[in-house]
């Protein structure tokens, strides 16, 4: 094998390890902690995610969680698209590592495979692949946000026609493939949302969820749980 196919196979897959390892970090936990938190894996829905660390009450934890969630998706498929072309890296690898970093926050190494359900690093590939595909599909998100009121249903819509747009407008290839995949698994991580929609129990944007009791910690819905208290340091 000559060095250059050494580098051909080498390169794209290094991409794709290091974008899986960005997107491993959870920073739903990480801000959490590094204000002082209650782990947002041990209240609310459990999942470790923007929507979740707002239940904590810091609105601006939750702020910082949805940005570097976003950007974990985004900054690893940018870095790809600027600086890959003299490496061999093209549209596979684009491709490979958005999928890596999606795959990696849902489960992150790094937090024993406890993972989130990928929305906001999601949008933040598509941003990263093309900026007027993130748009549309956060503008379909806003469309049903705003006239339903289920952010769980703009989310599963949004996955839903992620793939479509891709395909209508920029065409197939391994980024339709990988838009697919992301899409396909959103919607499985919404599954115990879906069930909540079809029995009209499910939240909606603004209101208080319900309580769940007994969700364990691989639940994945928006039941609200009180988170619990800051340990004394006294």
């Amino acid at each position: 094998m000559t060095g250059t196919m050494v580098a051909q196979a080498f390169y794209p897959a290094l991409a794709t390890l290091g974008g899986y390892l960005v997107g491993s970090l959870s920073f739903a936990v990480i801000v959490s902690r590094t204000l002082g938190l209650a782990d947002p894996r041990s209240y609310g829905s459990h999942n470790p995610g923007a929507t979740n660390v707002l239940r904590s009450g810091h609105r601006a934890a939750a702020v910082a969680t949805l940005v570097l969630d976003a950007l974990k998706g985004l900054l690893p498929v940018l870095a790809v698209q600027l600086f890959g072309a003299p490496h061999g890296l093209g549209e596979g690898t684009v491709a490979l590592v958005g999928l890596a970093a999606f795959l990696g926050h849902l489960w992150p190494v790094f937090f024993r495979f406890r993972g989130g359900k990928g929305v906001a690093t999601a949008a933040g590939v598509l941003f990263g692949i093309d900026p007027w595909l993130g748009a549309a599909t956060l503008g379909t998100w806003l469309i049903i946000a705003f006239f339903l009121r289920y952010s769980s249903l703009a989310s599963i819509v949004a996955a839903v026609f992620a793939p479509f747009y891709q395909l209508l407008i920029w065409g197939g290839g391994p980024i339709a493939l990988a838009i697919l995949a992301m899409s396909l698994l959103l919607v499985w991580r919404h599954r115990a949302n879906i069930a909540r929609l079809v029995a009209g129990t499910e939240s909606r944007l603004g209101t208080p969820p319900a309580p769940s009791h007994g969700a364990g910690p691989g639940h994945h819905g928006h039941g609200k749980h009180a988170p619990p208290a800051r340990r004394s340091h006294r």
